[in-house]
């Protein structure tokens, strides 16, 4: 919320750093914006719904942030690539991809399936446009993050984001990721 947003403010201010949210909402855009972030990206529930997507869109038209657009949750193509189009149709340029995985409905040794074969396409789709992973989402847990990461560096990704804590055994939520 707005308290965060301030404290990334302050960082900001005191390190040089770029800072980065996640937006589902034109309020959080709004919201980002007043507070100078520099990366805003779209989460992976939020991608799945078009009308989310074209709320964003439309807060972001007119703007120079950078937007990084996580895949769906569901293994959607489409939604994806859809997503990226109505940014793009507002005029937002500098636009990226996470692929964070995707629900499996068998087990697949993952907490999200990477299902490799849909960045792959995405990629041979859109060849210009940056594509991140986000291991943590796709592991599940810390001990495969090195192997995952490695694989999508071999793809051609530009880089990862990674979710971290400093002490994640003792993390609130998520901590074996």
């Amino acid at each position: 919320g707005l308290i965060g947003l301030s404290w990334l403010l302050n960082v900001k201010k005191e390190t040089g750093l770029k800072t980065g949210v996640e937006v589902a909402t034109a309020e959080h855009v709004n919201n980002a914006l007043q507070f100078d972030t520099d990366v805003l990206w779209i989460g992976a529930r939020t991608t799945v719904n078009p009308f989310s997507v074209q709320e964003i869109a439309d807060a972001l038209r007119g703007t120079k942030v950078k937007v990084l657009i996580k895949n769906p949750v569901n293994p959607d193509l489409k939604l994806w690539m859809g997503a990226y189009e109505r940014l793009q149709k507002v005029g937002i340029e500098d636009i990226g991809l996470i692929h964070r995985g995707f629900t499996s409905p068998v087990p697949t040794g993952f907490r999200n399936a990477p299902m490799w074969q849909i960045p792959i396409e995405v990629r041979r789709l859109l060849p210009d446009v940056p594509m991140l992973i986000d291991p943590s989402h796709i592991c599940g847990a810390r001990e495969r993050l090195q192997e995952v990461t490695q694989h999508a560096l071999n793809l051609g990704y530009e880089g990862a984001m990674i979710e971290t804590h400093i002490d994640p055994d003792n993390a609130w939520t998520d901590k074996d990721q």
